[in-house]
C-alpha cells in the first residue's frame, strides 16, 4: 500500500486534515498522522479530531508554546526520527504554522518528495512568522497544491515550475460545504459581533491591543459581542490587566470547536478577526469580516467585497467598519473552486505515488 505521512499541529490544519484524510482512505493511501502539539488546548486540539472524525494520530509530540524558533527546532528533530520510523514515500503538509515547515524541512531532508496543501498564499509582509513559513514550505515543495488562480499566478510570478502547481480548490471549502449543511438555523441571526484575536502583531503591540479592547468595548454598548480567546490572547489581556476590563463590557468564552464556530459565523452579524481561516469561513457562511491587520492572503474576500481591511487600527475605525458592515449581494464568482479539492488531491497523490 503507498503510505504518506500528514504533520498537523493547529486548528486550521485539524478542519483540512478531516477531509483530506477521507480522501486518501477512499482512494487507498495508507496515511500516518503526526501531531505535532502546537495547539495543545483541549478545546482547540482534542476536540477538532473528535468532532471532525480525524483518524487519531499515530504520534502526538506534545511541542507547542516557547519561541518560534525553538518550537519548531524541536518539531523539526521530533519529525525527522519519525520519517525515519515510516520511511513514506511523500510528506502532506498543510497551510503556514510552524508546524507546516519542521514537517516540510523534515521531509526535504531526507529526500521525501512534499505536497503542501494551501500553497502559493501570500501577504507580501515578511514581518509575519506565517509568511516565512509559507514562502520556505513553498521552496522545498515538490508540489503545490493550491487553493486559488491567485494563489498559483503568486508561484508563477516566484518563478515556480508549471508542473509543480496543482490548482485544486480550497480544502475549507469543502470542509464548509460538508459541516455547514449540518448546522441549525440560528434563532438570532444577526444580532451579534464574534471576535477571534491571536496574532502576533496584534497581541504583541500594547497600542493595538488597547485599541481593540476600545472598540470592543464601545461595540458591547450597542450589541452582544462573542469573543472566543485563545490561550495566548487570554495570557496577553491577563497579564495587560484587560481582561476584567474587557469581560465588563462583552461575552469571553473558551475556545470553541469547529461546528459551533461555523454556527456563531452563520449567525453574526459581522466577524472581527485577524485569522486567515475565519476570514474564509466567515465568506463561506455568508457572513461580512471586519479583519484587523495590514494586509490579508485572502485577498479574493476583500475584491467581492465580504472582508474590510482595517489597517489604522484605531477605536474608531473598528467600530465605525464593524457598525458599517453588510453582506454584499450574492456573487456567481466561486474563487475557491467547488467543493472537492480534497478529491483532487487524493486522487493527485495517488498517481504520483503510483509512479514512483
Amino acid at each position: 500500500m503507498k503510505k504518506i505521512v500528514s504533520v498537523v499541529g493547529a486548528r486550521p490544519q485539524f478542519v483540512k486534515a478531516a477531509v483530506v484524510s477521507e480522501q486518501l482512505r477512499r482512494v487507498g493511501i495508507e496515511e500516518v498522522m503526526i501531531h505535532t502539539g502546537q495547539h495543545y488546548d483541549a478545546n482547540m486540539s482534542d476536540a477538532f479530531f473528535e468532532v471532525l472524525g480525524i483518524p487519531e494520530p499515530r504520534y502526538n509530540l506534545g511541542i507547542g508554546g516557547g519561541s518560534h524558533g525553538e518550537m519548531t527546532g524541536r518539531q523539526l528533530i521530533e519529525i525527522e526520527h519519525k520519517l525515519l520510523d515510516e520511511r513514506p514515500q511523500a510528506v502532506l503538509v498543510y497551510g503556514d504554522t510552524n508546524s507546516t515547515l519542521a514537517g516540510a524541512l523534515a521531509a526535504v531532508k531526507l529526500h521525501i518528495p512534499v505536497a503542501h496543501v494551501e500553497a502559493g498564499l501570500r501577504s507580501f509582509n515578511q514581518r509575519m512568522p506565517e509568511e516565512i513559513n509559507r514562502i520556505v514550505t513553498d521552496r522545498v515543495s515538490s508540489v503545490l497544491f493550491t487553493p486559488s488562480r491567485l494563489a498559483s499566478d503568486n508561484l508563477r510570478a516566484e518563478g515556480v515550475a508549471a508542473r509543480q502547481i496543482v490548482e485544486v480548490g480550497d480544502v475549507m471549502y469543502d470542509a464548509a460545504l460538508r459541516y455547514g449543511n449540518t448546522l441549525a438555523a440560528s434563532g438570532d441571526r444577526h444580532s451579534f459581533f464574534l471576535v477571534t484575536i491571536h496574532r502576533a502583531e496584534n497581541t504583541d503591540s500594547p497600542q493595538r491591543m488597547r485599541a481593540i479592547v476600545d472598540a470592543l468595548k464601545e461595540l458591547g454598548r450597542r450589541a452582544r459581542v462573542v469573543f472566543p480567546v485563545h490561550p495566548r490572547t487570554r495570557q496577553v489581556l491577563v497579564r495587560s490587566e484587560l481582561w476584567d476590563e474587557l469581560g465588563r463590557s462583552i461575552e469571553l468564552v473558551d475556545p470553541v470547536g469547529y461546528i459551533e464556530m461555523l454556527t456563531l459565523m452563520r449567525g453574526a452579524r459581522a466577524v472581527l478577526t485577524d485569522s486567515g481561516g475565519v476570514q474564509k469561513e466567515a465568506y463561506f457562511m455568508g457572513t461580512s469580516c471586519i479583519t484587523l491587520r495590514d494586509e490579508t492572503e485572502w485577498k479574493e474576500t476583500v475584491d467581492l467585497g465580504w472582508n474590510t481591511l482595517v489597517t489604522d487600527l484605531t477605536r474608531d475605525n473598528i467600530v465605525t467598519a464593524a457598525v458599517a458592515a453588510i453582506a454584499p449581494p450574492p456573487s456567481t464568482l466561486r474563487p475557491y473552486g467547488d467543493g472537492h479539492a480534497s478529491d483532487r488531491i487524493a486522487e493527485y497523490l495517488l498517481a504520483l505515488l503510483q509512479d514512483h
